[in-house]
């Protein structure tokens, strides 16, 4: 499904039944990142998968303002009037959760549940977001010259994404290749404008969330687990689990139990395990 908001054109997978429930995927993926959940969650949920800006079949504007975590709430929100949603549950991840996290932040009223993998409020103080915008740049200015093979396979060795390493050949190429489709300019503007540098910081907004918040961290990513643990501690209804076969990207790392445990919140009001 495609859907145009003032110009720029989002692709969206939209699936099942029942209560709607907006999945946001990280930086470099795009909404096949949900796929293999679509059978299970389909059965209780109706599932809005959108490419967000930047990434996937989603336009890829050279206007960084576009890019903003903000403006791309509003997008959202937008998209989500064009398909008569006025609430929902979110699930994001990493990038995805930052910006679930701004749209329930935001827009309050339309969120019943939110679910954030891996996910931060951003960072506290000027000086750290004025050093990550500037790391930001330089990597979007990487995939400008170097090109997004070379890109890809810089990011792919990143600590955060170590663990991955255990996964299946055929998985990791599966990822590559998604990856290998992104737009270089949308990666890299993403980046100038999404990144955790540019964003506000949402951590003295956490404790007005009134929904039902889930957080889920890899036990091998210590960073999130920290950042989780800080999370929970000011966030009013907030559940915090940890996977301890997982590093950073759970949904693939151990996706049968992710699957179960997100289905679990929305169905029953808590985790099975």
């Amino acid at each position: 499904m495609k859907l145009e908001i003032d110009s720029v054109t989002y692709h969206l997978n939209v699936s099942g039944d029942g209560f709607p429930f907006l999945l946001l995927h990280g930086f470099t993926g795009d909404s096949t990142t949900w796929q293999p959940f679509f059978s299970e969650w389909g059965k209780h949920s109706q599932l809005i998968a959108p490419d967000i800006v930047g990434h996937g079949q989603s336009d890829s504007p050279a206007d960084i303002s576009r890019y903003d975590i903000q403006h791309a709430a509003s997008d959202l929100k937008l998209l989500l009037e064009q398909l008569g949603i006025n609430q929902l549950d979110v699930l994001g991840y990493s990038m995805g959760g930052r910006l679930a996290l701004t749209f329930a932040i935001m827009f309050p009223m339309m969120v019943r549940n939110l679910i954030l993998e891996s996910a931060s409020p951003g960072l506290e103080t000027e000086e750290e977001r004025k050093a990550r915008r500037m790391k930001d740049a330089e990597l979007a200015h990487f995939i400008k010259e170097r090109g997004i093979e070379e890109f890809v396979s810089d990011w792919e060795r990143i600590p955060l994404f170590q663990s991955m390493s255990n996964q299946p050949e055929e998985v990791r190429l599966q990822i590559r290749k998604q990856r290998l489709e992104n737009c270089p300019e949308g990666l890299a503007n993403s980046l100038l404008g999404m990144g955790t540098g540019s964003q506000p910081s949402w951590w003295k907004y956490l404790k007005e969330l009134t929904c039902p918040v889930l957080l889920l961290t890899g036990k091998q990513d210590t960073k999130f687990c920290e950042i989780a643990r800080s999370m929970q501690g000011v966030i009013p209804k907030s559940t915090w689990m940890i996977f301890h076969d997982s590093g950073h990207a759970i949904h693939v790392e151990e996706k049968e139990k992710f699957g179960t445990i997100v289905s679990d919140f929305l169905t029953k009001g808590g985790v099975s395990f």
